[in-house]
Order: C-alpha cells, then sequence, then structure tokens
C-alpha cells in the first residue's frame, strides 16, 4: 500500500461512505451464512489494524493476518488478536477456520491462485471463504495504481480463477452498481488530466451521509437484483467435504 495511504487509513476505515457500506455489506453477508453456534475460528486476511475484528466476535473468535506492520497500532500488537506475516505457504496456523475473509485482498496479490488455493486448505470441511474484489477491467482508475492491485475482476475471471485454485463458488455478485457511472467518469477525467494518484479523502460530513446512505438504499432494494455491473464483486465460496490434501 502507498505509505501516505497507509497513514491515512484508520481514519478512512472509520470513516468514509464507502468503507463503512462494505462494513455493513460484509457483515450482513456474514450474518446470514452464520451456522447455528458461529463459525468457530475466523481467519481476517489482511486486516490492516484489526479494525474488523470487534465486529466479527459475535460470529465467531476472530484472527486477524496482515502483511504490512506499517499499518499496525501498537496497542493491536499488544492484543495479540494479529499475525504480521504475508499470506503464503509460510503462515500454518494449528487450527483451521470456519470462515475466512479476504476483504480487498486477492487484487493485491500476483500469484491469486496460489492464494485462494492456500485460503481452501485452512478452512474446515464445508467452511466459508468471503471474499470482496474490485470488480471490472474498464474501470480501472488511478486509484488501482495508488494501491498496487494487479488486476481488476469480472465473474468470468473470478470463476476461472476460484476454479484453478479448488475453491467451489456459491454465488458471485456485483455491488455497488451505481459506482459503475462514477468510475467510468472519473476514469475520463484522469484520461483527459493525467496526473498522479492521490489518497482518497472524507467528503464533507452531509455529502459523506449521503453517499452511505444512497449505498445502504442500494444493498436494500434495486441491489438485490443480479445486476451485470457493479464497482465490487462479492463472493461466497467453499471448501468441499473431500479430501483435500
Amino acid at each position: 500500500m502507498d505509505p501516505d495511504y497507509g497513514r491515512r487509513y484508520r481514519e478512512l476505515y472509520r470513516r468514509h461512505w464507502w468503507w463503512r457500506a462494505r462494513e455493513a455489506l460484509v457483515l450482513e453477508r456474514i450474518a446470514a451464512l452464520a451456522p447455528a453456534g458461529g463459525f468457530g475460528r475466523i481467519l481476517d486476511v489482511g486486516c490492516g489494524d484489526a479494525l474488523l475484528l470487534p465486529r466479527l466476535r459475535r460470529f465467531g473468535r476472530p484472527l486477524g493476518l496482515e502483511a504490512d506492520a506499517a499499518l499496525i497500532s501498537d496497542a493491536t500488537r499488544r492484543s495479540g488478536d494479529v499475525v504480521v506475516a504475508p499470506f503464503d505457504e509460510r503462515f500454518q496456523p494449528d487450527e483451521p477456520f470456519g470462515l475466512i475473509l479476504m476483504l480487498d485482498v486477492l487484487e493485491h496479490l500476483a500469484d491469486d491462485v496460489a492464494a485462494l488455493r492456500h485460503a481452501r486448505r485452512l478452512l474446515v470441511p464445508g467452511g466459508v471463504l468471503l471474499i470482496t474484489v474490485p470488480a471490472l477491467p474498464v474501470l480501472w482508475t488511478r486509484h488501482d495504481d495508488l494501491n498496487h492491485h494487479h488486476r481488476r475482476y469480472d465473474r468470468r475471471r473470478f470463476h476461472d480463477v476460484a476454479a484453478a485454485a479448488g475453491v467451489a463458488v456459491e454465488s458471485a455478485r456485483y455491488a455497488f452498481h451505481w459506482l459503475v457511472a462514477a468510475k467510468l467518469l472519473v476514469r475520463l477525467k484522469e484520461c483527459l488530466r493525467p496526473g498522479e494518484p492521490r489518497p482518497p479523502s472524507i467528503p464533507p460530513a452531509p455529502v459523506n451521509r449521503l453517499l452511505y446512505a444512497f449505498c445502504r438504499l442500494e444493498a436494500a432494494t434495486w441491489g438485490r437484483l443480479p445486476w451485470p455491473a457493479g464497482s465490487s464483486l462479492v463472493a461466497v465460496c467453499r471448501r468441499g467435504r473431500e479430501d483435500l490434501r
């Protein structure tokens, strides 16, 4: 992550309308998937400063994994709730997980197939892998450059990656549909006025609240329809009950 962006990420996550709306969407999806008694162990890959972990505790016992030590505060380090390590074969926990979250993580990884394959091995049989990724290559903007993204996904590409990793895709739906037009306008503006990428900022409070409310309205109404486009893709995958050696 860009260092300046990383320094501002905690405040963006806590206040920016998009991060607030994504968290609400993710928690709703987790609640709908949660079995009786919860998931048991939960892993949040790319957890940053563990800002989501407190909200995950009602669904199980969460653990964060973060490769960028600069994103983790001293208080979070002392809590013991986060492991600082890359998400690869070197991360070998003692117990498997009932739920693994990869929220806007895969696009940062050079080998997304290997990452999904590793996630699959870390799940209990029938365990859930909940993934969000930026959607549609045509929506690539300088924001993707700033975040060191390798790619954006459409549904077909995601299904291909999941199949190569041996992950069963239960659903893959686009979200933040209204942002497609906004992202296309941003891309057009960037083509006409080249420049360096800059970290996002939090809009004035009334605008911030309005955009958050609009995202939540979409999620509760027309967002439930299977639209063919969105600025994000939300996928629910599972590890099958076969032996995954």
